[in-house]
């Protein structure tokens, strides 16, 4: 066989690595397509283990035994499970998030807003906290084994492993009660600049900041010290480059790519992950809406906010893997031998 017909018949490497691109991406996806499918099913299923009855929780402790049982029929409570949750997914995939018990009103809009507001707390620890944690653990891996990597490690650890609510009753107390230097409340009033919103928003966004900073910086520092000891550091050294610029254009270019995708996969738990800060803090976020929902029995409520956190999760991790592939050339498409 010539070489023509064997350039013909052997495929291109574009052509191979767009397939295996797509097979990747396309086997991420439906792993997340089962993902969301269980949790749904794990949500139902905890909705209807809470205790307490739905239509009693409306009505109140005090009403006729025969109006809670109706209601309970007109909001169909009482139908069979696998039924209800038929229904409820079925509509749930059209776009059609129910009805609210509590409110009696469309749960679509109460989670518009609520998102919104969880977005805008997210969005702004994560501005803060990734640029943070990625200068703190490139300089302690710069300075490693000295008193300056020490220091930044010990106390990236420390502010890890504290809880949520733990950072945020102490940042209450320090800056909200004894000092009184900032709101202890994160809700604003509606016509307030940005200058008063970022004040409001400060005090609940440092607790995030404190968890994520020693993960990412963590990361970082791990990289960066992988990094400078890889041949092509050691080889850009020997060329006689500057340290700066063997810095920027070998070490960190490599070293920050398992810390960006991290950090992507992190945005989606800011947005979404906000339960104890949001509740702390009086924040009408998603997680306060989440919470609120399961004291109540809001059954459409609770489902719809947990299902659309999954949802926001889930695309996060699927961006984070999607840019680890195209970032990272170690990554790409292998041509076939």
């Amino acid at each position: 066989m010539n070489t023509a017909t064997t350039g013909a018949l052997t495929p291109s490497r574009g052509s191979g690595s767009a397939w295996r691109i797509a097979r990747f991406t396309g086997t991420r996806l439906v792993l997340a397509l089962i993902t969301l499918w269980l949790l749904s099913v794990i949500v139902f299923a905890g909705g209807q283990l809470l205790p307490g009855d739905v239509g009693r929780a409306i009505l109140g402790p005090l009403a006729d035994a025969r109006a809670v049982a109706a209601l309970n029929h007109q909001l169909g409570v009482d139908r069979p499970l696998l039924t209800q949750y038929t229904a409820w997914i079925g509509h749930f995939l059209r776009g059609d998030m129910g009805q609210s018990y509590a409110y009696r009103s469309p749960v679509a809009p109460f989670i518009v807003d609520a998102l919104a507001n969880s977005a805008k707390l997210g969005a702004l620890a994560f501005i803060v906290v990734v640029p943070l944690g990625i200068a703190g653990g490139v300089y302690s891996a710069l300075h490693a084994g000295r008193w300056i990597d020490r220091v930044i490690s010990i106390t990236g650890l420390s502010a890890t492993v504290v809880p949520e609510f733990v950072s945020s009753i102490v940042l209450i107390l320090v800056f909200g009660v004894w000092l009184q230097w900032l709101p202890i409340e994160a809700t604003f009033p509606p016509d307030a600049n940005v200058f008063v919103q970022l004040k409001h928003l400060v005090l609940p966004v440092l607790p995030l900041v404190l968890v994520f900073f020693g993960y990412i910086a963590r990361m970082a520092r791990a990289g960066t010290v992988e990094a400078l000891d890889a041949d092509y550091t050691r080889t850009a050294i020997l060329k006689g480059l500057p340290r700066r610029t063997v810095i920027w254009r070998h070490v960190l270019r490599n070293a920050l790519l398992p810390t960006v995708t991290v950090a992507a996969t992190q945005l989606g738990y800011m947005i979404g992950g906000l339960v104890v800060v949001e509740t702390l803090f009086h924040y009408q976020g998603i997680g306060s809406l989440i919470y609120n929902a399961a004291k109540a029995k809001d059954f459409p409520m609770l489902e719809a906010g947990v299902l659309t956190v999954g949802v926001i999760y889930t695309a996060a991790n699927l961006i984070a893997d999607a840019l680890y592939v195209v970032l990272n050339p170690r990554l790409r498409v292998r041509e076939s031998q």
